[in-house]
């Protein structure tokens, strides 16, 4: 239970003192040099400080107790897909003599190095926390997992059934020798090295095999219940189970060790841009996605160091590339053990996301979106409040027999997506359906050309973007006619078409009619379906093109209005900011006086509380519940605040390289209750950190007299209703 609501803490008197003032400060003296390394935090180390937030969760006893384990796993995940990516695309630069001097001044050779020493720390940290602190917890509220020492007759018995019927059918052992050379082991398959002694029935005597682990069995395997004595949740892992077998694998052999270990492999996608066909081709790549080159080793802790250095060997790494684990090498796979039932009390408290009162009709039914919307704009806040009222207008509008078209981009979806449903649902209802999939939204890819070729089949025309520009924009776009003329509808987003999503991460919808914004978005599918010069567009900023450059010029307003005395502040809130331009107006803005406050979730490059250069700039991150997601920027203007949200972050490939869109929010309302809610994660003091001016984070605690504040927290109680 998440029982950190807000709350009084004692009220402390002020103290008084007798001592003369303490004179002020002088100002420091204003940095020039901008381009200096010292002022930039290098970015794939501070990526790995944000997953440390994230590590750091599991120990957070605020968290109900299967929700900790959850964020040990989703940092097991993170970090995958940082060694997938970003430590692969540095061993490349490497590699190919193409290394690339960051912002911060630091080369590939040297962030290797620091993150090999990084990661080690922290991957030593999150076993200590599994070993010592959540499963003994776990085990206390009857959740065991048991080791193969200390399983029981009954229990061993059920496990050497389970191993002969599920597991030895389909297990392959490969001994190795001239004939069977070492297998090629795909990306993140848990594996065993086998040592052993004796002759098979060839006459054979290698003393080494390797043992892969079939993908299709579950890795966390629960003992039933007539086999258990207490009335507890009993786990074994596979592992455990092929450990306790290993004979039966090499029979008349004698087994001198087995152990588990896991090849991580480059997992990014090389597509060039004069591809003829960007489906056939991603479709080639994607097979050998799963034996890229490698980039790590991960081996249980007691392997001895004869067979690492075989390991390290035969892939082709280093010690710096080694990861020694006291545990199962593959964490990520236990997350089944977070969603079994009957334990919700040790998740967090469900919830019923709200429904805004405008889009209620008669009898508390749903009303018809598209005629809601044609009187005022509707503004969603996701997971609090429902992503329905999304899926509902494009569900009526497939219906709508005045409806004339429908135009929309997916980026993610999910394999079940009621989004997808409709538009086919509208194809074939005769309506003119316009697809743009991003067919290369990384690790989406498979699911993506399925979802397009479902598409094709129904009569909906599928577009793949432009080449060389990932499109990452939130548009859906609905024409219809209304008597004698045509109105037109969209739906404007900062997150996925993805109904999961909406559950987990945070994200702002923008339902509207305004003729002006639906103009725009008219007009940028038409520059993403056909061909021509840069289209005008009024309201909305459009990366590639203007969303840069219109960022810009509303820090430097904000500058030149502190310059004057004028009321300025800007307030940004993204999930990372890298972008050099855009870093260096926020440090003269700031340097010009204006107040800053920055809630960057991941990834920040931009070092605060530098004297005379970011005394003005603040950077939190907020780590809870749910998945930071929003991008919203605010501008003071002089009182006439504005306030735009976007679907990208402050990133070089968000503003220079993909196709994004950055939406006014205008109704005075609306734009009031981002800017209230933006104030909810600035003093946020439970679940947010600081980032600090030698780049590490520390957490924001109330200090005493102080009101506990989580800005999560408090956007549930105010927009969704807890069912529990």
């Amino acid at each position: 239970m998440d029982n950190s609501q807000d709350r009084e803490l004692p009220e402390v008197q002020e103290i008084k003192s007798d001592s003369p003032a303490t004179p002020p400060v002088p100002a420091a003296p204003r940095i020039t040099d901008l381009n200096n390394p010292e002022y930039y935090i290098n970015r794939e180390l501070s990526h790995l400080e944000f997953n440390t937030r994230v590590l750091e969760q599991a120990l957070n006893e605020e968290h109900p107790l299967l929700e900790r384990l959850r964020f040990l796993l989703i940092y097991s995940s993170n970090i995958d897909e940082f060694f997938e990516i970003r430590v692969a695309g540095l061993m490349q630069q490497i590699e190919f003599a193409r290394a690339q001097v960051g912002l911060d001044g630091m080369g590939p050779q040297h962030v290797l190095k620091e993150i090999s020493t990084r990661a080690k720390e922290n991957v030593t940290r999150q076993y200590e926390i599994l070993n010592n602190v959540l499963l003994p917890e776990m085990a206390k509220q009857n959740i065991n997992f048991i080791r193969r020492k200390d399983l029981s007759e009954k229990q061993r018995a059920w496990v050497k059934r389970f191993f002969y019927n599920e597991v030895m059918p389909i297990i392959s052992p490969i001994g190795l020798d001239p004939a069977h050379p070492f297998p090629r082991l795909a990306n993140k398959l848990l594996c065993f090295i086998v040592s052993m002694e004796g002759k098979d029935a060839f006459g054979r005597e290698t003393g080494m095999a390797i043992i892969p682990a079939p993908r299709s069995l579950p890795r966390v395997i629960k003992l039933p219940s007539e086999v258990c004595e207490d009335e507890g949740t009993n786990y074994i892992f596979l592992s455990s189970i092929i450990h306790l077998h290993m004979q039966d694998l090499f029979p008349g052999m004698t087994i001198k060790g087995c152990y588990q270990f896991r090849l991580t492999r480059n997992s990014d996608l090389d597509l060039e841009d004069e591809v003829e066909d960007l489906a056939k081709a991603l479709q080639g790549e994607l097979l050998s996605r799963r034996y890229g080159e490698t980039v790590r080793l991960e081996v249980v802790d007691n392997c001895p160091q004869p067979l690492v250095d075989f390991l390290l060997d035969e892939f082709g790494l280093t010690n710096d590339e080694l990861y020694r684990v006291d545990g199962p090498v593959n964490l990520t796979r236990m997350m089944s053990v977070c969603d079994a039932d009957g334990i919700e009390d040790m998740n967090f408290p469900p919830f019923t996301p709200g429904y805004p009162k405008t889009m209620k009709g008669r009898r508390n039914k749903a009303a018809n979106v598209l005629d809601v919307v044609k009187h005022s704009d509707i503004l969603l806040h996701h997971p609090f409040e429902s992503f329905t009222p999304v899926i509902d207008m494009l569900r009526q509008a497939a219906h709508d027999p005045n409806v004339l078209a429908i135009r929309q981009t997916l980026y993610r979806t999910g394999a079940r997506s009621e989004l997808v449903d409709a538009l086919v649902e509208a194809a074939r209802n005769g309506k003119e359906v316009t697809v743009v999939v991003e067919i290369r939204a990384r690790f989406d890819e498979e699911e993506n050309l399925a979802l397009a070729r479902r598409l094709q089949e129904a009569g909906a025309v599928v577009v793949y973007g432009v080449v060389g520009y990932k499109t990452h924009a939130k548009l859906m776009l609905i024409v219809r006619r209304e008597g004698r003329s045509i109105q037109r509808y969209a739906h404007l987003g900062t997150g996925n078409y993805h109904a999961g999503n909406a559950r987990l991460y945070t994200d702002y919808s923008l339902l509207t009619c305004d003729k002006d914004i639906t103009n725009d978005v008219r007009k940028i599918f038409q520059q993403l379906t056909g061909m021509g010069k840069t289209v005008r567009v009024r309201k909305i900023f459009h990366a590639p093109f203007t969303l840069k450059k219109n960022l810009i010029e509303l820090i430097n307003r904000e500058a030149a209005n502190a310059k004057e005395g004028k009321p300025a502040r800007i307030i940004m809130k993204m999930n990372a900011l890298t972008e050099s331009q855009m870093i260096k107006a926020l440090y003269k803005a700031a340097q010009a006086g204006v107040e800053i406050d920055l809630v960057i979730r991941g990834i920040c490059c931009l070092r605060p509380g530098v004297p005379g250069l970011s005394d003005n700039i603040k950077v939190r991150s907020v780590i809870g519940r749910f998945l930071e997601h929003t991008r919203v920027f605010y501008f003071e203007n002089m009182g006439e605040f504005q306030v735009y949200c976007s679907s990208a972050d402050g990133m070089n490939r968000n503003l220079d390289s993909r196709v994004e869109t950055c939406f006014p929010i205008e109704e005075t309302k609306l734009s009031a209750r981002i800017k209230k809610e933006l104030e909810y994660y600035l003093s946020d003091n439970t679940r947010s950190w600081q980032l600090e001016t030698d780049g590490s984070y520390s957490q924001n605690k109330p200090t005493r007299g102080q009101r506990r504040r989580n800005a999560q927290r408090r956007l549930l109680e105010n927009l969704a209703t807890f069912t529990q």
